[in-house]
């Protein structure tokens, strides 16, 4: 084995560390852990938990992984944590297991940044590229598609859903599902507009943000229920685009939506 593992640190028996792994002082591996090659436990991190790491993902000092849910209805069934690769998870961050109730895994994909102190709780799917700022909290079920951002202080109620490439400002509280490209500001969580900076800034063309803004003030100002307007979109615009916010409207959810102002 390659790995390096400081003196201080204890692997339980059971545990998996892949070569090139980094271990500093004072880590604690759980028996149930597996850590897949080149992952670096700066110090004093606790890894717990049926939980997976994936390669060449960082976690720095004094980060919990793997705990159990804080939900009173966990009975202390097995779930587990699946973190991908790549990832990023800064001082004090705290990851949760599963829940039976909610399918059993809490799932975090690659190439996140989860900045120091922002906290991911049971049963949440985190997609690609997230950014999770300073403190920021995802309760329960919380789905967040790849590319979005979550600013710092913020809150996201439990089974909410944040469709890709979504910007929450800082000190907000998302009470109900944001639109892919959405941006979502003010205390209690208002949707102001799309994530203009955050399309150009990946290169989307010109035609495609045109038409994202006329879908906007369609979902804004058009008629009927905010559904019917998302089915006339689909019937009438043929941006990717455009339809990824379809059918993030028409899809399941336990909520309602931030609709545009």
């Amino acid at each position: 084995m390659t790995a390096d593992i400081h003196p201080s640190a204890v692997i339980e028996d059971g545990a998996t560390v892949g070569d090139g792994c980094v271990i500093g002082p004072f880590c604690h591996v759980g028996p149930h852990v597996h850590l897949a090659e080149n992952v670096e436990l700066k110090s004093h991190v606790v890894v717990k938990g049926h939980t997976e790491i994936g390669a060449g993902t960082e976690i720095f000092s004094f980060a919990v992984i793997g705990e159990i849910p804080q939900d009173l209805k966990f009975d202390g069934e097995q779930s587990r944590l699946v973190i991908g690769a790549r990832n990023r998870i800064r001082e004090h961050v705290t990851m949760n297991l599963g829940t039976e109730g909610g399918g059993g895994i809490t799932r975090v994909g690659d190439d996140n940044l989860f900045m120091a102190g922002c906290h991911v709780a049971h049963d949440v799917q985190i997609g690609n590229r997230v950014i999770i700022v300073n403190s920021a909290a995802l309760a329960g079920h919380c789905i967040l598609e790849d590319d979005v951002i979550v600013g710092g202080l913020s809150g996201v109620h439990q089974f909410v859903r944040i469709g890709r490439g979504a910007i929450i400002g800082a000190v907000t509280m998302v009470t109900n599902d944001v639109i892919p490209y959405g941006l979502v500001q003010a205390d209690r969580g208002r949707l102001d507009g799309l994530n203009l900076v955050g399309l150009k800034r990946r290169g989307v063309s010109r035609a495609d943000i045109t038409a994202l803004r006329a879908a906007f003030q369609m979902l804004a100002q058009g008629e009927g229920a905010f559904q019917d307007r998302a089915r006339r979109l689909r019937d009438e615009n043929d941006s990717d685009y455009v339809h990824h916010i379809v059918e993030f409207i028409l899809g399941d959810t336990d909520r309602s939506f931030l609709t545009p102002g």
